[in-house]
């Protein structure tokens, strides 16, 4: 039975996020060894695992089956839930469940049902189940998006400002790390196993953050909204005269355009591996695993540059990397079969994605309002996730008339844009002023 959450006292004016003066730069070893950072380690791993499971296993179980290229590159359509999770977002907002609070309740029961759904998914056959597998899939996809409006407004609920470039980078670098169990242990004991039993061993996975949840505690850093209408209504009114009209729209055409061309390069990785000639357990050893290191160094490099350089220009240096990377897939597929190839060019894209996704949802949370985290999170993250989804369905298409070559050359165009939108939404030489005191344990 839901629960509303506690009201307070009537509707008060909204001022921005607290801020201070900028202060002396804190050592990184204090922010890294925390409790705080161990969270951010733990609920990023539980929120990347089943998209992962969405945009890597799921393609290789349905090309292993012989579905074929258009049908696979469809499915990215199924992703909908994450450019939609804005309108239930404010219900998390609003209401708690009942015993653990309206940030962990929700957490426990999205991961439950994550569990359950990842094991169920592999019990059917691709050649004669397909529609019993888009339900499934669409299912994990709502409750993973709703996993991650939970894990969201949470973490941004811990962090204090200081600790946002950093703990957004150890929560990057857990996401990714996730993919390397569906992306390449699932891969190996496929090569072994039933896809019964392999659906079934990845989704064990999802047991570490259930027990995160049942052992970390409720924080309370601001008044709930104390009617529906507010959680609905008032985290979008305050973004727009919080910034402007003009502004607020250039910072929400940013983050729609500026993982566009990272989000197509790899939306058909693994077919792309596949059609080149390696074999899955190649793909499992080489490809997933060359990125493991260089993805842990960047994302934990890039939260200790981003408390030197700041979440502005930590946006332009690694955005230029990031597009690199783009690049790297091109050059790629023009050397064909080649293992020291593929390994070089995964391990720049999980260094350059690493340090761009870090930067850029560290830029998020900055632009959120501590009062309305899950709703404004949700907001912006469903935007940044459109491209995955629209976008990315149409990527087998593409690539069908294009070709691989052509078609990595037109995401690398497509990543210039949001490049280009850094000059209004986070200049060079702007001074963000940030608040030097921690947040509360958590």
């Amino acid at each position: 039975m839901l629960m509303r959450a506690p009201a307070g006292c009537g509707k008060v004016a909204h001022p921005p996020p607290p801020t201070c003066a900028p202060m002396s730069t804190p050592d990184w070893k204090q922010l890294l060894f925390t409790r705080r950072m161990a969270i951010c380690l733990v609920s990023g791993f539980s929120s990347g695992l089943p998209l992962y499971i969405l945009i890597n296993l799921v393609p290789a179980w349905l090309k292993s089956e012989h579905v074929d290229l258009k049908t696979i590159g469809f499915f990215a359509l199924i992703q909908f839930p994450y450019t939609w999770k804005f309108v239930w977002s404010p219900l998390m907002d609003r209401f708690s469940l009942p015993h653990l609070g309206r940030r962990r309740g929700w957490m426990l029961l999205t991961q439950c049902v994550l569990l359950a759904i990842i094991a169920g998914t592999g019990l059917f056959s691709p050649t004669l189940d397909i529609w019993t597998i888009v339900t499934f899939a669409g299912l994990l996809a709502f409750f993973s998006a709703s996993q991650d409006i939970v894990l969201d407004a949470y973490r941004r609920e811990i962090l204090s400002e200081v600790e946002l470039g950093l703990g957004n980078s150890v929560f990057v670098n857990a996401y990714r790390i996730a993919g390397l169990v569906p992306g390449a242990l699932s891969l190996i004991l496929a090569d072994h196993l039933a896809w019964s039993q392999v659906f079934l061993c990845t989704a064990l996975f999802m047991l570490p953050g259930v027990i995160l949840t049942l052992l970390v505690k409720e924080p309370h850093l601001s008044r709930p909204p104390a009617t529906l209408r507010e959680a609905v209504v008032e985290p979008f009114h305050e973004f727009m005269t919080r910034h402007g009209w003009q502004t607020a729209l250039l910072i929400l055409g940013f983050i729609f355009l500026y993982k566009l061309g990272d989000s197509m390069a790899t939306a058909l990785a693994t077919p792309f591996y596949l059609d080149l000639g390696f074999s899955k357990s190649q793909i499992g050893l080489i490809a997933k695993n060359a990125g493991l290191w260089p993805s842990v160094i960047g994302a934990l490099l890039g939260g200790i540059w981003m408390i030197k350089l700041g979440i502005n220009r930590a946006l332009w240096l690694f955005g230029l990397v990031q597009l690199g990377s783009i690049l790297g897939f091109a050059w790629l597929a023009g050397r064909g079969a080649d293992p020291l190839a593929l390994a070089a060019v995964i391990s720049f894209e999980a260094l350059g994605v690493g340090l761009g996704t870090a930067a850029f949802t560290a830029f998020i949370a900055r632009t959120t309002h501590p009062r309305y985290t899950a709703t404004q999170y949700a907001l912006f993250t469903s935007l940044a996730a459109v491209p995955r989804t629209v976008f990315n369905s149409m990527t087998g298409v593409l690539v069908s008339h294009l070709g691989w070559q052509m078609f990595f050359w037109v995401c690398a165009l497509l990543a210039i844009p949001g490049m280009l939108l850094l000059f209004k939404v986070a200049p060079w030489n702007a001074q963000v002023p940030q608040s030097t005191q921690p947040a509360k344990p958590a």
